[in-house]
This record gives structure tokens, C-alpha cells and sequence, in this order.
């Protein structure tokens, strides 16, 4: 990777589309950080920028991944509908990142508002406590509390089997929710 000068934010986040696009394994967001001369955060800001502008880029355990364009790899992602309360919130997260999974995001769909989705990228524990002090700290409550608890994750993994394997889990646990018909066309 080449190490880019400090730049303004529209340079920088192209400079981390030709990093994802050059690659040919997952790259993780310390080593796009040091490769555009950004902190971690900088760089988590500037993926979740590039996906509202229509990149699609998955984050994983082992990095990032763009996924345009001919011969992109593709990373199984899966949508998944879970409820539980806010006791249950760092178990259903700590589930998911110890069986290899990445939670891209979390979705609800609210019968008055419609879908609502937040960007997480939580892959790791770390994440996870960074998250749940996030609500702890602030003012905010997690977005499942519109919905009484109910909500979606989109969760990637290096394999299919992972998926089965974290979706297996999350129903042992009692944490899958059952899609309903008018949610059948959420994705």
C-alpha cells in the first residue's frame, strides 16, 4: 500500500477505493489508516461516506472488501431478523464477532417511519465495547427501541458456513425473529 499525503476528505476516500480496488485480500482499517494518514475512526467515518455514495464495501473480520466491478470478490452476507431487549444487546453482538461474523448494520422497519439503517461495522469485541459505551455515554438509546426490540442485522463472514453457523446460535440463544410477509422484500 502506498502511504498517501494528508489530504482533503474527497481525495482521501478515493484514495481508499483504489486501495480496496488493487487489493486481493480483506484490508483492515488500521492498514488503510496508515496507508492514507488517518486514524482507524478517520477511516470507519470515510467507509460509511463511501457506502452512502453507493460503494459497496463489506467489512469483515480480516478488513474491508470492495465488492464492484468484474471479478469482485464477494463476501456472504445475510440479513437476519432478531429480537431481544437491551440486557440481551452485547451477547447477540459478542455471538456474532466470536463465531467470525461482522455486523454491517442494523436495521428496523418501523410501521409509521418505514426502514431505518444505521452503519455499525462491529467485528471484534473491541468494537463491540466501543459500541455498547457509545450508548451507555450518550443521550441515544439503540434504534431495536422503536420497534420493542425488534430488528435486523446484516452480518458478513468469511464463508456461507460461518453464516449457518452464527445464524444457528442466534436461534439457540432465542434471539431469530420470524420475517414476516411484508418484510419478505427487505434487503
Amino acid at each position: 500500500m502506498a502511504r498517501a499525503a494528508s489530504v482533503g476528505g474527497a481525495e482521501r476516500r478515493a484514495a481508499i477505493i483504489s486501495e480496496l480496488a488493487v487489493a486481493t485480500q480483506p484490508v483492515s482499517g488500521s492498514a488503510l489508516a496508515k496507508a492514507v494518514g488517518v486514524s482507524r475512526q478517520v477511516v470507519v467515518q470515510d467507509i460509511a461516506l463511501l457506502r452512502a455514495d453507493g460503494h459497496d464495501i463489506v467489512a469483515t473480520s480480516r478488513g474491508y472488501v470492495l465488492q464492484e466491478g468484474k471479478g469482485a470478490s464477494q463476501v456472504p452476507t445475510r440479513l437476519l431478523k432478531v429480537h431481544h431487549g437491551l440486557d440481551d444487546l452485547e451477547d447477540e453482538l459478542t455471538t456474532i464477532v466470536d463465531l467470525g461474523g461482522a455486523v454491517l448494520n442494523v436495521m428496523v422497519n418501523h410501521r409509521v417511519y418505514g426502514k431505518i439503517t444505521a452503519d455499525l461495522d462491529v467485528r471484534n469485541r473491541r468494537d463491540v465495547e466501543r459500541y455498547l459505551e457509545s450508548i451507555r455515554t450518550g443521550k441515544s438509546f439503540p434504534l431495536m427501541t422503536v420497534t420493542s426490540g425488534y430488528h435486523f442485522h446484516r452480518i458478513a463472514a468469511e464463508t456461507e458456513a460461518q453464516l449457518d453457523e452464527i445464524e444457528q446460535a442466534l436461534r439457540e440463544k432465542g434471539y431469530l425473529a420470524q420475517v414476516l410477509p411484508y418484510e419478505d422484500g427487505l434487503q
